[in-house]
Order: structure tokens, then C-alpha cells, then sequence
């Protein structure tokens, strides 16, 4: 297999992140949202999908989707067989990436995990507000963001420039996590390609971290009854499964697992150049799908096609996605 170095996987990645519009090091957001709003498509899709955990609601939220080549973000592989496994699942190059978020109604709790990219990303992304409005909830009623890791397509979505989006939510992450996008040396001894990840994730969390609104975990947490925290690292060192529980049904957020569907399922150890540790993120994705494949709980994914939802099966040496069966099945309500 095709194997890069970490600085070569680094330059690969920031050179797709350049193709669909992410400017780094972030310098103009007011540029970047005005030139979305010009160029906005003048048909949206809908941007919600709600499915029932035991006794919870729980809704996938869009943000959008964005073109870019699997070439460039894939690693530990090659061309031919990147274009072989795209061919037989009868996708073309360059790929449609969904970046999704997941709301969760627990009790008097409105949790949203992960907050979309916001501006950072180009006009095809930064639609969660509206996909959140389209599922009738407001942004001030949102009291808790569990963030699965502080890539800028997972955090983008918390600032309107200067002003906090959740204005009343508590932001969650693992302490490794936070300590380690906030350290000015850990961006000092970052390629360039990558420093722009460091100072997004300190403009997007330092306000909250000012108004008292961040609290971190310690790997392993129950953070609310039926909701808890799973440490996953390797994508990035505090990468973080959620976990929900409700009567009998379990669903896992699984944040950055998968970026590429057609190939990781085939092929998992197929790896990304945004690792931070490639062969720990791929040990970590090994054994969350044998277990999602042994146990038959539904996961939800950041990456897959909206609505992201589905399980995960074995199949001989590898595994196949069954996205979840499409719903519409409330009673019309009377005139």
C-alpha cells in the first residue's frame, strides 16, 4: 500500500481542504460568510431527519455537503484501488462529503453534538442554523454541545464572528482534547498546513471558555442519565464516541470514524491525512465497527450521506453499511 509520512499526509489533506474553500489561517470569516450568502443555491434540500431512541428524540441536522477528491484525503492506500472500490459502488471522484450534526432531546436537556463548520468551509456548508430552525428548534434553546473533536468542520458552526451562537449552551469535550488545540507549542511545532487548525479552535472556544460555558471530561463520563462519553483517539488525541442508551436501544455518535464510505467499509485500514495518529485512528475504527457489527446497535457518523444513521454488518473481510430505512410515517394532522 501507499504509505506518506505525517508531514505528506498533512500537505495532501490541506491541499483538499484549499479546493472547497477553507482558507487558512482563517484571517477573514466576514469575507467568507458574505461570499457564501452570494452565492447561496437557490434550491436547499431538507436539512433534518428525526429517528426515536427508546424514548428519546433524536435528530440529524445538515450542514451541508461539500466536493472534494478522495485522493487527496485518503492514505495507507492507492489510486487504483481507491478508484476501484468508488467504481463499484458506482461513485465518481471527486466525492460529496456530508458533514452532519445530531440534536438530542433528553428530558429537559436540547444537546447538539458537534456544531457544523459554519463559514470556515465555503458556500455549501454552514446550513445546521437553518437545519435546526427546519426541526423547529431556536439556537438559545440548545443547553449543552458535546463537540466529538475540535476540527474546524466539527466547530465552526459555534461563533457568528464575535458573538456566540448557543448563547445559554454548555460546551463538553476530553481534556486531552481542549489542551491540546489550545497549546502554543503544540502550533508552533505543527506544519504550516495545520497551524490554522490551532488558532480556529481558539477562536471558536475561548469565548466560551470567557463566559464559563466549557467544561471538559476525563475520558470514560457519564455526562446525563443515558448519555455517556467514549474515548476514541487517534483522529485527533481527545476524539470522543457518545453513547445513548434508552430502553433497550443504544445509539453511538462516532464523530470522524469514517470520511470515505465506499472505501473504509471495504477497506478499514484505510486512513485520512488529517490524523494526528493514522495508525491509532485506524485501530480505533477496526474495532468500532467489529463491535457495532457484534452488538447491532445503530451508529450516527459525522461524514456519511445525511442522515448519516444506519448499522454497521460484517461481511466477510470486511463491512457494509445498512443506512437507516427512511421514515415519514406521522399521522397528517386534521384541518
Amino acid at each position: 500500500m501507499m504509505k506518506f509520512s505525517p508531514h505528506r499526509r498533512v500537505l495532501l489533506f490541506a491541499a483538499a481542504l484549499m479546493a472547497f474553500g477553507l482558507n487558512l489561517p482563517f484571517s477573514q470569516p466576514a469575507a467568507l460568510a458574505q461570499s457564501a450568502a452570494s452565492t447561496q443555491p437557490v434550491e436547499l434540500q431538507a436539512g433534518y431527519y428525526r429517528i426515536q431512541i427508546g424514548n428519546v428524540q433524536v435528530v440529524a441536522l445538515s450542514d451541508g455537503t461539500v466536493s472534494m477528491s478522495a485522493y487527496d484525503i485518503l492514505t495507507n492506500t492507492t489510486h487504483a484501488k481507491i478508484a476501484a472500490l468508488l467504481a463499484a459502488a458506482d461513485v465518481t471522484n471527486p466525492i460529496n462529503l456530508s458533514v452532519n450534526a445530531y440534536l438530542v432531546h433528553l428530558g429537559d436537556r436540547v444537546i447538539l453534538i458537534d456544531a457544523g463548520a459554519g463559514v470556515l468551509f465555503g458556500p455549501t456548508l454552514g446550513k445546521l442554523q437553518a437545519s435546526l430552525a427546519g426541526a423547529g428548534y431556536r439556537p438559545d434553546q440548545i443547553t449543552d454541545i458535546l463537540v466529538t473533536h475540535l476540527h474546524p468542520d466539527h466547530i465552526g458552526g459555534l461563533m457568528d464572528g464575535k458573538n456566540r451562537v448557543f448563547q445559554n449552551a454548555t460546551v463538553h469535550l476530553d481534556k486531552r482534547e481542549l489542551a491540546y488545540w489550545l497549546s502554543k507549542a503544540n502550533e508552533a511545532k505543527a506544519p504550516d498546513a495545520m497551524k490554522g487548525f490551532f488558532q480556529q479552535a481558539a477562536l471558536m472556544m475561548q469565548p466560551y471558555i470567557d463566559a464559563g460555558k466549557v467544561k471538559t471530561f476525563d475520558g470514560a463520563t457519564e455526562l446525563f442519565a443515558g448519555l455517556r462519553t467514549l474515548p476514541a483517539p487517534g483522529h485527533t488525541p481527545g476524539h470522543t464516541f457518545y453513547s445513548l442508551e434508552s430502553q433497550g436501544q443504544k445509539l453511538l455518535f462516532w464523530g470522524d470514524v469514517v470520511h470515505e464510505q465506499e472505501v473504509q467499509f471495504a477497506d478499514p485500514s484505510v486512513t485520512v491525512g488529517i490524523d494526528v495518529d493514522s495508525m491509532q485512528a485506524m485501530a480505533i475504527r477496526k474495532a468500532a465497527f467489529a463491535d457495532a457489527a457484534k452488538n447491532h446497535y445503530m451508529v450516527a457518523v459525522a461524514h456519511m450521506y445525511f442522515p448519516g444513521i444506519g448499522h454497521v454488518v460484517e461481511d466477510g473481510d470486511h463491512y457494509r453499511w445498512l443506512p437507516v430505512p427512511y421514515l415519514n410515517n406521522a399521522p397528517v394532522a386534521k384541518q
